[in-house]
């Protein structure tokens, strides 16, 4: 976008957000994000990679996934230092919050995330980490934000079973053992392209059943992030297939 007043915008919103990392402005009724290059303190200098050429990967990667038409936000602006990104509507997991939705409304939202996910694989395309957190909607639209994986990988294959692991088990991080409605998304993951990497990371899982076992007593009452591995273990049990 270069109309003049938009950028008489961005360049008051940088000035006023001096490194903050991310913030959101409105324009002609409309909502961006502004991203700036991230500013390491401390020790993460030396625990994170170079922010700066990361912001730069981060911008390549959006510019080449949108030439292919993957579901990413629109890249309105990029600069050395800071990229503008068009509003995509509320997350997944911020649709799961938001009160008086119906439930169907939110199997719709669910439904269209895992279809998303199947056209993204069917791409020959990985997100990286496909948490609900990642996944935005808006009227039926679904967006994927924040690219993690490396679309120039070898094993492709092995990143889609990661985003089918990440997708599912923050189904079950968010939702908890809601497994009709779970299931009802994995269906349609497998159903619109899917089945491919669903059998694979099935078949990956086949030696790991064992651990369903051991964490069955905390299915209910482990933390967030633990209680979710026994049912995406269980999801992938033979005999459910």
């Amino acid at each position: 976008m270069n109309s003049p007043s938009f950028n008489h915008l961005v360049t008051n919103m940088l000035a006023a957000h001096p490194g903050e990392r991310v913030c959101q402005f409105e324009y002609e009724g409309k909502k961006y994000w502004l991203k700036q290059t991230e500013r390491l303190q401390g020790a993460m200098r030396l625990l994170k990679a170079d922010p700066h050429q990361s912001f730069l990967k981060e911008v390549q990667v959006l510019q080449r996934l949108a030439e292919l038409q993957a579901p990413v936000p629109k890249l309105i602006q990029a600069d050395e230092h800071y990229l503008v990104l068009e509003d995509v509507g509320p997350t997944v997991n911020q649709w799961l919050s938001a009160p008086g939705l119906e439930p169907t409304c939110l199997q719709s939202i669910l439904n269209d995330s895992a279809k998303a996910l199947a056209g993204l694989h069917g791409m020959a395309l990985a997100h990286g980490r496909p948490a609900l957190r990642d996944i935005s909607w808006q009227q039926g639209r679904v967006t994927f934000i924040d690219f993690e994986a490396n679309q120039q990988d070898s094993n492709l294959l092995m990143q889609q079973i990661r985003d089918l692991l990440v997708y599912i088990h923050s189904l079950y991080r968010y939702l908890g053992p809601a497994e009709q409605m779970i299931g009802e998304a994995i269906k349609h993951y497998r159903n619109t392209g899917g089945e491919r990497v669903w059998r694979h990371t099935q078949a990956l899982l086949a030696g790991w059943q064992w651990l369903g076992f051991l964490l069955r007593p905390f299915r209910h009452r482990g933390g967030r992030d633990l209680k979710p591995i026994y049912w995406v273990l269980r999801s992938f049990r033979a005999e459910q297939s």
